[in-house]
């Protein structure tokens, strides 16, 4: 039975090809998630071990919610750590932002991880941290040193003036050596400029003063030993551990991160091999179909029901083998495109080679075979049923009506379970994911399995369209669609999975889109924002610079206070008095901003009904510095998602805030938004590379910017699920050909020319693709309304937005997809010559 099992894999390799190609891509897709998972965790592991080969005891300060003030490891204790016995080199640390600006006033970076530190010679004259491939490190106030690549990006050289910003005013330094490390922040595509320890001191955190230090060994000493004579000596707001210690904590936070991007990749995967699973049984169930004399004559010679079973099982099981082992190889170069994407981003992966774990070729070569079997258990089933005496006829096997009732009767109560937990789940709100998820997964089993009783009266509906259209070839095309509902509902099933997940997707993009951009229409007035591009707190110089500059008709910062009232806390926001309603929208319900002016504050509508708060009403408040105070409420407005729940003037809050944070400052300027207008503000902030300055349609996008994102890596990764979809139709169309030569011979010599021939198998298909587009867009479309009802509570003024345009797309895409499909089945089916194809059983 093995070798007649071999025997049929090799009589039926083109029929056999796209199952290959289906299993092939999926178990490709699972291989190379883990493949490439694999060697970037190696990768940056050893990277983070190599970053502590020389540490033994690592240092690390925080600020405690209590104390005010960042206590830090100041320079005496520093010197008694270095005088400790063991301790060959200890090195203090201190980091913060700093952005380089280009030589067009652009920041070099990403803003984010845009890095300053400080250069920290040893008693050697050498920072072990990094390698100077030109000129040296920083040895005074007025240099800096830059990051290799940041350099070559700015085109610096040693001894070039380089305008550095930090959280304050834009400086210029003196370029004094170009080095390269292993740091983190570079390797994400940031910048690093080494100042001076002095110079570094006094920007991020005060003179003398260390946020870490890291302490090597000398020969002899043991980390361990070093770890508890370190210890005594640290402020109350330290801990200290060992390099090794410290290392392994990375490589677990390394871990934890790339296992989130494992599963996210795994689950499209598993998607992916999931719409393959229809095509290798719709294949499957085709073979079985076309062989039943055959079947039936290896029954008359003696084979039993198992051993037929058991040979089409052995036939999945050598194509399974076959698919998985090219995949696996697919999988490997797609492990390195995805490394080489990642570098084209601008992130510097760490050199490293190909991790091929047991765990990635096991469950490649196990998946593909392991999908393969089960998708043909249901054809192999049907082949052992296939009775001796049908090798006297040449009809193949057909499903009797007793099963097709069954499998609507089934199909229908899955699919209502299904549809009542996506209304439940959506009338539930925002506790109803589950319910949906429950409700969609069986909602999509049902409308599979119902999807042959539901062909025939959708594509009844085109039939007379058809006909009227391309006459004969279009009847016969509607006629062959339904003439075996399995097999259309197979073949639309791939499709309908695909395009359910890809609508759904667009329906929520589209309405979180228009959410956001309702957002900013109705909540700002501003015609530009400020802030700091790696998001943290502008300097107070920033706001008094605008304050001063001319063309600006209204400036109000949001400056984020913290104020305590009895058991709860809330934030708040230090404006400008009078501008603040200019720059943005805030609707009172009753009384006036202008007691802003007095001192007074107001408050958002949902926080002054928790409390019942009104207008007038006296609140004891707890400042930041513990001062206790009391504030009257001038004012109640509408919630607005730009404001925080208690607005009070900037003065008031200045006063109990030594290091005002202000987040952002909107500008109103004389003759609204333009380019001369936007220059104006650049120059005022003394064209600080470091400051973001966006306009409205800006703000909208950088709001917006993350739903486009994640809608367009959707659809990349579900690009796989539909290619799959697209080969099942390939592949049901060139068998229903191979199935019908006779049929396609009569019609041949009754008449229909090659043209015409050609025209029906491309109708069939497109009928086919739009069927199952119809049903997946249909399906998408509710599951985008159910989970948007689960985000509705915490989306104001949310509204469904159906995309018309983009599933208008779609479906034309679909219909796209049969033409390309069917250009070989219908080549094949005009090639062929109508005697022979008359003759053929």
């Amino acid at each position: 039975m093995f070798r007649t099992a071999l025997r049929n894999v090799l009589a039926h390799k083109a029929r056999l090809l796209m199952t290959v190609l289906a299993v092939m891509l999926g178990v490709a897709f699972v291989s190379g998630t883990l493949v490439f998972t694999d060697t970037l965790g190696n990768a940056f592991r050893k990277q983070s071990a190599k970053s502590y080969d020389d540490v033994a005891v690592a240092v690390t300060t925080y600020a405690s919610q209590q104390e005010k003030e960042f206590e830090g490891v100041d320079t005496a204790t520093l010197k008694k750590i270095q005088d400790l016995e063991g301790v060959d080199e200890a090195t203090g640390r201190v980091s913060g932002f700093a952005g380089v600006a280009d030589a067009d006033g652009k920041l070099i970076g990403n803003g984010w991880s845009n890095t300053g530190a400080n250069f920290s010679p040893g008693r050697k004259g050498k920072d072990g941290q990094y390698t100077f491939v030109d000129g040296s490190g920083p040895a005074q106030a007025g240099q800096v040193a830059l990051d290799k690549d940041s350099a070559a990006k700015g085109d610096y050289r040693v001894g070039d003036p380089v305008r550095v910003a930090t959280n304050g005013p834009v400086k210029e330094y003196t370029l004094s050596g170009v080095f390269t490390t292993e740091d983190g922040a570079v390797n994400a595509g940031g910048s690093l400029v080494l100042f001076d320890t002095a110079v570094a001191q006094q920007l991020y955190l005060q003179p003398g003063v260390f946020q870490k230090v890291m302490i090597s060994a000398a020969p002899g000493a043991g980390a361990e030993q070093l770890l508890k004579s370190v210890k005594p000596l640290l402020p109350k707001f330290a801990y200290a551990e060992t390099g090794q210690a410290l290392a392994a904590d990375q490589a677990a936070q390394i871990k934890k991160e790339l296992n989130n991007l494992n599963i996210m990749l795994l689950a499209f995967a598993g998607i992916a091999l999931f719409v393959g699973v229809f095509l290798i049984a719709n294949t499957f169930t085709m073979l079985v179909a076309q062989r039943t004399r055959e079947l039936a004559l290896m029954r008359a010679v003696g084979a039993s029901r198992r051993q037929v079973k058991r040979s089409v099982l052995l036939e999945a099981g050598v194509v399974g083998a076959i698919a998985s082992v090219t995949g696996f190889l697919l999988g490997l170069g797609l492990a390195v495109g995805l490394r080489s994407a990642m570098s084209l981003t601008g992130a510097k992966i760490p050199a490293g080679p190909l991790v091929v774990s047991p765990t990635a070729i096991a469950a490649a070569l196990g998946v593909g075979i392991l999908v393969t079997v089960l998708a043909a258990w249901l054809p192999a089933r049907r082949a052992a049923k296939i009775p001796p005496v049908a090798a006297m006829s040449s009809v193949h096997a057909v499903a009797t009506t007793k099963s097709l009732i069954v499998r609507n009767s089934i199909g229908g109560v899955i699919a209502l379970l299904g549809t009542a937990g996506i209304v439940a789940g959506a009338a539930v709100g925002k506790d109803g994911k589950m319910l949906i998820a429950g409700g969609a997964f069986l909602s999509l089993i049902g409308v599979i399995i119902l999807i042959p009783l539901l062909s025939r009266p959708v594509i009844a509906v085109v039939r007379p369209l058809l006909m009227k259209l391309f006459g004969v070839s279009g009847k016969l095309a509607a006629q062959n669609a339904v003439r075996n509902p399995r097999r259309t509902g197979a073949t639309a099933s791939a499709l309908a999975i695909g395009l359910t997940l890809v609508t759904g997707i667009s329906v929520l993009g589209a309405t979180l889109g228009q959410a956001v951009d309702r957002m900013t229409t109705d909540n700002i007035k501003a015609d530009y924002m400020v802030s700091m591009a790696n998001g943290d707190s502008l300097d107070e110089s920033a706001l008094k610079a605008l304050e001063k500059a001319d063309g600006i008709s209204a400036v109000s910062p949001q400056q984020a206070v913290w104020l305590e009232t009895g058991s709860s806390g809330y934030s708040a926001s230090g404006v400008t008095p009078g501008d603040v309603q200019k720059v943005l929208a805030v609707n009172t319900l009753s009384g006036s901003l202008d007691t802003l002016a007095d001192g007074g504050i107001a408050v958002s509508e949902k926080t002054a009904k928790s409390n019942g708060w009104k207008t007038g009403d006296t609140i004891a408040v707890t400042y930041e510095d513990e001062k206790k105070g009391k504030l009257k409420v001038g004012a109640l407005y509408e919630d607005n998602e730009f404001l925080s729940p208690i607005l009070m003037p900037k003065a008031v809050a200045d006063a109990h805030t030594p290091h005002p944070e202000i987040r952002e400052i909107y500008l109103k300027m004389d003759g609204g938004a333009s380019e001369a207008n936007e220059q104006l503000v650049v120059d005022a902030l003394g064209d600080n590379p470091a400051m973001s300055i966006m306009d409205r349609q800006d703000i909208r996008d950088m709001f917006g910017g993350f739903v486009n994102m994640a809608l367009n890596i959707m659809y990349g990764l579900l690009a796989m699920a539909l290619i799959i979809a697209v080969l099942g139709v390939v592949n049901t169309l060139a068998m229903s050909v191979f199935e019908r030569q006779q049929e396609i011979g009569m019609v041949r010599a009754i008449g229909l020319d090659k043209r015409r021939v050609k025209r029906m198998i491309r109708l069939e298909a497109v009928v086919i693709s739009v069927f199952g587009a119809l049903v997946g867009v249909g399906l998408g479309t509710f599951l985008g309304w159910a989970i948007g009802q689960t985000l509705a509570p915490s989306i104001p003024e949310y509204a469904l937005v159906i995309p018309w345009d983009r599933l208008a797309l779609f479906l034309a895409l679909a219909g796209l997809v049969g033409v390309l499909a069917s250009l070989w089945p219908a080549r094949s089916a005009a090639k062929l010559n109508m005697l022979t194809a008359i003759k053929t059983e």
